[in-house]
């Protein structure tokens, strides 16, 4: 059995970096995470140019039933 849920996360770097660290973080709380699906990218603009890239991903995470 699988379960989803959506996450968001930020980087100054990139989205490609936000996405990394998203996953780490939600990795640190959540076991076996199989994948990851990008839902949204969006970024914050200051002058010309992008300060902030966030992003919104949905992770699969399968459910181990024989935890206690």
């Amino acid at each position: 059995m699988e379960k989803h849920i959506i996450v968001t996360g930020s980087s100054t770097i990139s989205w490609k970096d936000a996405i990394v660290q998203t996953v780490a973080e939600a990795a640190k709380t959540i076991d076996y995470i199989t994948s990851v699906k990008i839902i949204e990218q969006r970024a914050k603009v200051s002058g010309k140019k992008l300060i902030e890239y966030y992003v919104d991903l949905d992770l699969s995470f399968t459910i181990d039933r024989d935890r206690d």
